[in-house]
């Protein structure tokens, strides 16, 4: 195993500064040094857990609100670590992404794959605790992960598939509660779509010139100079649907206070975003675990004044 240097795109974090050596290159597989991508899969989850909540009328299951830190974290690594096998070569031409574990050298394409199935394993197990239709929703989603990575070779609109994956939680913790999917289930899906198309764009944007010269497509290239209006249109989208979701659900004012807070952190944005600035873009992307926090609260509270 050759070098154990951190990722070129990550600062100083708990995997560079306490973990065994030997053991750094598999967590930063696993992004554990950067864990906003696992917070953002989370989020959809707890949306859907509390929305289930608040139609209930009871707080919202705090087993499955573990469950799913457990299995975000989890399938978030399965994933990058798929992304990075398929990846390899492409990263090894992109600055911020050569010095990762597997184009640097430090994991073999064999060991990535064998951490790959133990991180599914894990998965799974947090899957298996689960009723039978959550379980069966949750397995679904594996065919939009595998194909996810290759989606950047042949269209521009490599987010929309990212959104598909990332916004899945937001139809697994309703099931787990009532065993199907109803109508606020699926249009909080379709507003977390939007919301991830929204944030992956900014995060893209880092990438821009990097991806123009090796031929890799995103909405950053394809938006350019119209990102403002594009990332309001996609933030905007996903604020009504979000909010049709949560007042079909029984939600009522605390709800919407909530989701005048996530709609103003996402207008402040827009409003903030410089394309030409990588680190802002980065700043800004990691700031919508904020959001979507404030938006899981929102959806908590309502759910236990409900019930009192």
């Amino acid at each position: 195993m050759r070098g154990t240097g951190r990722v070129a795109d990550a600062t100083g974090n708990w995997v560079d500064s306490l973990a065994p050596v030997q053991v750094r290159p598999y967590l930063r597989l696993a992004r554990l040094d950067r864990p906003i991508g696992s917070w953002l899969l989370l989020m959809p989850c707890w949306w859907s857990s509390g929305l289930a909540a608040v139609a209930q009328g009871s707080a919202p299951n705090l087993w499955h609100i573990a469950l799913f830190f457990v299995g975000a974290f989890a399938m978030r690594g399965a994933g990058c670590t798929w992304n990075d096998l398929v990846d390899r070569d492409l990263d090894a031409k992109v600055e911020r992404t050569r010095s990762r574990p597997i184009p640097s050298g430090q994991v073999s394409v064999a060991q990535a794959a064998t951490f790959l199935i133990v991180q599914a394993l894990v998965g799974l197990a947090v899957l298996l605790q689960f009723n039978r239709f959550t379980v069966a929703t949750g397995i679904a989603s594996l065919a939009i992960v595998a194909v996810y990575p290759f989606m950047k070779r042949i269209t521009y609109w490599p987010q929309i598939v990212l959104g598909l994956a990332f916004s899945w939680g937001a139809l697994m913790g309703w099931p787990a509660i009532f065993g199907r999917l109803d109508w606020p289930a699926f249009i909080l899906y379709a507003g977390s779509i939007s919301w991830v198309i929204g944030y992956d764009t900014i995060y893209a944007h880092q990438d821009r010139e990097d991806d123009a010269l090796i031929g890799i497509k995103s909405t950053a290239l394809l938006f350019g100079e119209r990102t403002k209006p594009m990332l309001a249109l996609f933030y905007a989208g996903a604020v009504v649907l979000i909010g049709i979701a949560g007042l079909m659900a029984g939600g009522r004012a605390i709800f919407l206070l909530g989701l005048t807070a996530f709609a103003a952190h996402l207008a402040w944005q827009v409003r903030t975003i410089d394309i030409a600035d990588p680190a802002l873009c980065l700043r800004l992307f990691k700031s919508n675990r904020d959001a979507g926090l404030i938006l899981f609260a929102a959806l908590v509270i309502e759910a236990l004044f409900q019930r009192g």
